[in-house]
């Protein structure tokens, strides 16, 4: 693939809207970004082209919220993920993308209706309290984002779908999501190059994204930090709701034309 100029026409959006993500602005923008940059390249090489782009993402997102995250829910969250994304290693020729797509989109959009709900409840004089630290619910929710991130890039919903009802301050929910998939992404290195879907033609053509992946992550950042928690908790709940709706429209689009 060499790059030309209706390639970057592509490829610039796609990764303007994963760094906006990358610096905290809510997931469903980076689940755009593979299906965008797939329009010009095929979605394996899209997924390859963006994993060194998403860590160095990482590196500015991990400085900027250096001073964030709670690392309670940090530590419960990471066994499970690391099994996720073993599993997805040794399943990767097995399991179908869209259907996992599909899954994790449909249980993500009840997520939120739930949250809608709560709301309504809410409103109604009864308050929903934030939710403990729940190792159970922790396992499988941090192993479905493990799994979901190595075989898909789908990893925020399920993140979301635990650590949202914890009712972190924002800061702190920030800086959590944002070393969960940095030390994720680290990890997905290995068994990305043993399945050999990096090579030095990709990682070149990701280096010249670089500057503007670091610039857009720092946009982000600066966003969020301005956002307070009244403004930040509907604002992601909007951005996760938005990313499984996009999920379940890709795994039954891809389901129906592969039937």
């Amino acid at each position: 693939m060499l790059p030309d100029f209706q390639f970057y026409a592509i490829a610039i959006p796609a990764v303007l809207l994963v760094g906006f993500s990358k610096g905290g602005m809510g997931e469903a923008l980076s689940l755009m970004g593979v299906p965008l940059l797939s329009l010009a390249v095929s979605p394996v090489q899209a997924a390859a082209l963006l994993l060194p782009i998403l860590i160095a993402m990482d590196l500015v997102a991990l400085w900027t919220w250096r001073k964030h995250g709670d690392m309670t829910t940090l530590k419960i969250l990471l066994p499970g993920a690391l099994v996720g994304i073993a599993v997805g290693w040794a399943t990767a020729a097995y399991v179908p993308r869209d259907a996992l797509r599909l899954i994790i989109g449909a249980i993500t959009v009840l997520f939120v209706l739930r949250y809608v709900y709560n709301l309504w409840r809410a409103r109604q004089g009864i308050i929903t309290p934030a939710k403990p630290q729940r190792p159970v619910q922790a396992t499988f929710f941090g192993g479905l984002a493990g799994y979901g991130s190595f075989v898909a890039h789908a990893g925020g919903p399920p993140f979301q779908i635990y650590t949202l009802p914890l009712k972190l301050p924002p800061r702190e929910y920030t800086g959590t999501i944002v070393r969960f998939f940095a030390i994720l992404n680290a990890v997905k290195l290995i068994p990305y190059f043993a399945l050999g879907q990096l090579d030095l033609s990709n990682l070149t053509t990701s280096l010249t994204l670089f500057p503007l992946a670091m610039l857009a992550t720092m946009a982000g950042a600066w966003v969020v930090r301005r956002m307070q928690p009244q403004v930040f908790y509907p604002f992601m709940y909007t951005m996760a709701f938005l990313a499984g709706s996009k999920l379940v429209y890709d795994g039954i689009l891809a389901l129906v034309a592969g039937s």
